[in-house]
């Protein structure tokens, strides 16, 4: 710890000088984005803190972070003797970073941070909610962590792609028409785009900026008559260039963005969504003295509702995931010696089945977590910090894959030999979630906050939780975690959560028990939403399984679970086996038809 102090000496110094009491670094980017390349991560770097969601604030004597609770565990022992406190975000008697800036901040004293790395959003809730009429000053010009981060990695530009229409069901131009007539609808002359994922989808474009996600750092600025796409012009290559300029789309180089939005003039009317635009960018609009829309990106609730063709893609790369899966549980189920297996043998076995399946790239970080490693949710085994494998107690391993005609996200807990009976009954519980769920019928207008309750009820039933989401949405070949449906049953913010389900929207269905020291369990799936019947009480939905992968049955109290679940869970099994049998091995076949026989 003694490097994150030297650090934070050293913040303080370069604040002295610039006249700043109190600097916060939220995690993020110019685009507001969840997952960060390594040139982004200034959280990590100031605080040691490496998990995916944290905000930290340095005063001229403390030092704080806020994460949730799929961190708590991992927070705490990241941040131990680095002076910095830990705050548990939504636990009794913690404020949010928002109260305590109001309460802690005096009256004209001075907030820095990084306008290019803080979204509006963000920015005006402190102005308004915290600071208003105290004089306080909020300074954004100066990226105090960069003039101190002597070895800060370069920002990656990578060669992007396209995808084709066979996949996407939809060409660029389409799209950007389709965004036009939003506009038109909300009265706006101009919109900036500056979210990588809408961006990706919009222009059918990919590429490997964002570790995981296979996104292009860039910006994109739309008018009536013109699409422009801000971005390293160097790196596309000229078949790519031609072929965006086909369908309407210019280039111009990634930095300009910030001189181009103080060209606004003041007849405009400027759409931009402030949840996904950072704070300077939007200063700007505001200075020009355009009228501003300020509102979701309509590419967002485009994104997430999938189109025919993308349905029907998403079901073939779940069924290759589902080959690679099978592959990996039949390597691990049989290994003559599993303890000799570390979490990270694990990880990289099931990384090469995806990618003889034909994934380019994993969704996301694999975890695998043995035994209490799993408590930890969003867990990493590292060379330097790793377990083996026991014949003992549970396995969990939450992983994906990024395929040309779809994203995977999946997770599975293996029983690896004896289990205690709590680990039983809680299992069992997980597993009733993860059914009733899955197995919901419901009426048009129903939104994922209504339908959260349908997983917890199990898990509560046994006076327990989990701290984080039953689930979020997934993109098409994008980003794991996508907006705005998501299963949670506390207050959503603005859509998370409460946008109406829609057939084609991708959500996950994740129920865990996360006993701290003990074990972690999670059953995860992805579902789509699709359309029932319809009668005279109005249009019913319902969820298809999009994800096909056996799950362990020998941890189950059969005998607990309703006879509505047994019929969901062995109707699952057979879908698995019939899609995946043609694909595998005689021996690997034979096995799986074997655990995915009716109980």
């Amino acid at each position: 710890m003694t490097m994150i102090r030297e650090r934070l000496a050293a913040l303080r110094a370069g604040m002295k000088e610039a006249g700043i009491d109190w600097y916060i670094v939220p995690s993020g980017d110019c685009h507001c984005s969840e997952y960060l390349s390594d040139y982004f991560r200034t959280v990590r770097f100031i605080s040691g803190f490496t998990g995916s969601a944290g905000t930290v604030l340095i005063g001229k004597d403390r030092a704080y972070l806020w994460t949730d609770g799929r961190y708590f565990i991992q927070a705490e022992r990241e941040l131990a003797g680095s002076g910095i406190e830990l705050m548990r975000m939504a636990q009794a008697g913690v404020p949010t970073v928002t109260e305590f800036l109001k309460a802690e901040v005096k009256d004209g004293e001075t907030l820095g941070f990084d306008g290019r790395m803080t979204s509006a959003k963000l920015a005006a809730e402190w102005e308004e909610k915290a600071f208003a009429g105290r004089g306080i000053r909020l300074a954004m010009d100066r990226d105090l962590i960069g003039e101190i981060w002597s070895d800060r990695p370069a920002q990656r530009f990578s060669t992007p792609f396209l995808l084709p229409e066979r996949f996407t069901g939809r060409s660029a131009a389409d799209k950007i028409a389709a965004v036009r007539e939003k506009m038109k609808e909300a009265g706006a002359t101009l919109h900036f785009l500056s979210a990588l994922d809408d961006i990706a989808w919009l222009l059918n474009l990919r590429a490997d900026d964002v570790p995981n996600n296979p996104v292009v750092f860039g910006f994109v600025k739309l008018t009536e008559d013109e699409a422009v796409l801000y971005c390293r012009k160097a790196i596309f290559p000229a078949e790519i260039a031609n072929a965006l300029a086909a369908q309407g789309v210019s280039l111009q180089e990634y930095e300009e963005i910030w001189s181009e939005a103080e060209k606004i003039g003041p007849k405009e009317t400027v759409l931009y969504d402030p949840m996904k635009t950072a704070c300077r960018l939007a200063y700007a609009i505001g200075q020009s003295g355009a009228n501003k829309i300020t509102k979701t990106n309509p590419t967002t609730l485009m994104k997430c509702v999938k189109n025919p063709t993308e349905q029907e893609a998403l079901r073939e790369s779940h069924r290759k995931d589902g080959l690679a899966m099978v592959k990996w549980l039949y390597w691990l189920k049989h290994h003559p010696d599993p303890e000799s297996l570390s979490e990270i043998d694990v990880s990289d076995y099931l990384e090469k089945c995806r990618r003889q399946e034909g994934a380019f790239e994993l969704s996301f970080g694999t975890i695998a977590a043995m035994g209490p490693n799993a408590a930890m949710m969003h867990y990493s085994a590292t060379p330097q910090n790793y377990a083996m494998i026991q014949k003992k107690g549970f396995l969990l391993v939450d992983s994906g894959g990024q395929y040309p005609d779809g994203t995977t996200d999946i997770t599975r807990t293996v029983a690896m030999g004896p289990l205690t009976e709590n680990e039983r009954l809680h299992y069992t519980a997980v597993l009733r979630s993860f059914l009733r769920l899955g197995m919901a019928k419901f009426l048009k207008g129903s939104t994922c906050y209504f339908l959260d309750i349908l997983a917890r009820g199990p898990v509560w039933d046994l006076g327990i939780d989990y701290r984080c989401g039953t689930g979020h949405g997934v993109g098409f070949c994008l980003n794991v975690h996508e907006g705005p449906n998501g299963f949670r049953w506390t207050k959503p913010a603005a859509l998370d959560g409460l946008v109406e389900l829609q057939p084609g929207m991708v959500t996950t269905d994740e129920p865990g028990v996360y006993i701290e020291g003990g074990y972690g369990i999670r059953i995860e799936n992805e579902l789509l939403c699709v359309t029932d019947e319809e009668n005279e009480y109005g249009q019913f939905y319902r969820f298809e399984h999009l994800t096909v992968c056996p799950i362990d049955l020998t941890p189950v109290m059969t005998e607990l679970l309703a006879p509505d679940e047994k019929k969901a869970l062995n109707a699952y099994h057979a879908m698995v086996y019939e899609r995946l049998k043609s694909g595998l091995s005689g021996e690997e076949a034979a096995w799986l038809k074997e655990i995915t026989a009716p109980i």
